[in-house]
């Protein structure tokens, strides 16, 4: 169904012109907003997803090793208490006593006392 009125379809014309040139400037912007977000996530130094799954899993082995490890020295610590009794514990050596010394006499205090009158 074509009008034959003029005015109409010069306004369809520019109408679909401005739509077009409304699409382009829309690719364009596309374009540049998704290049701005490459270089934000390139500055970023973001990982890979299969670098973190590896790291991930080397985290959850190191877990997992950990607590049997924890499982082991709690059975070894056990063991020792078990060998331990605390009635044949060996006793102690008795420190040593100390010999009791009479202080040093030094040059310093023999200068001293020389120094000091007699009364």
């Amino acid at each position: 169904m074509q009008t034959d009125n003029r005015i109409l379809d010069d306004l369809a014309r520019i109408a679909t012109g401005a739509l077009g040139t409304l699409q382009g400037a829309r690719g364009e912007v596309e374009a540049l907003i998704r290049q701005q977000f490459e270089r934000i996530l390139a500055d970023m130094e973001l990982v890979e997803r299969d670098e973190f799954e590896a790291v991930k899993a080397m985290a959850a082995a190191a877990r997992e090793e950990n607590e049997q490890l924890a499982e082991r020295i709690a059975a070894l610590e056990a063991a020792l208490a078990g060998a331990a009794q605390p009635s044949k514990q060996p006793k102690l050596a008795k420190p040593l006593k100390a010999a009791k010394r009479r202080p040093r006499k030094t040059a310093a205090k023999d200068d001293d006392e020389a120094a000091e009158p007699e009364s």
